[in-house]
């Protein structure tokens, strides 16, 4: 990525600390989960970590469950406050597809109740047969 940010998928450069800051304290998602529930996330997915290239700071983060081969769920995108605004949303979800991209997944899904115009960009669209879908757990 240019202009002077990088994504990784090198778990060992996440500061889960602050991963799990930004969603349990700043998240609408996500208000409240714990550490403990956040790391285990964390352990279990294909993570995304943006960092800026000069100080190596995380910047944003996001996640894809996947099982690398049918389907794949996007979630935990977050930007931090003073990085919003630069376009660094869209980079993150753009690097997230591009890089799903070769296992060939029949679908990738995420929620998100106020970024549809950002997914949009990146090629996410609204569900042909949203009636087809079911839901379980808390909603």
């Amino acid at each position: 990525m240019a202009n002077g940010f990088e994504i990784s998928t090198d778990p060992a450069r996440l500061d889960a600390a602050l991963i799990h800051r930004w969603l349990s304290e700043d998240a609408y998602w996500a208000l409240g989960r714990s550490r403990e529930k956040q790391d285990a996330a964390i352990a279990g997915s294909l993570n995304f970590g943006l960092y800026d290239t000069a100080s190596n700071d995380q910047l944003g983060y996001a996640r894809v469950v996947t099982d690398r081969a049918t389907f794949g769920w996007l979630c935990d995108v977050y930007i931090a406050p003073d990085a919003r605004g630069r376009g660094l949303g869209t980079a993150l979800a753009a690097a997230v597809r591009d890089h799903l991209e070769p296992y060939g997944l029949r679908r990738v899904l995420l929620a998100t109740a106020d970024a549809h115009a950002l997914y949009a960009k990146v090629g996410f669209a609204p569900l042909d047969h949203p009636e087809k879908w079911m839901a379980s757990g808390n909603q």
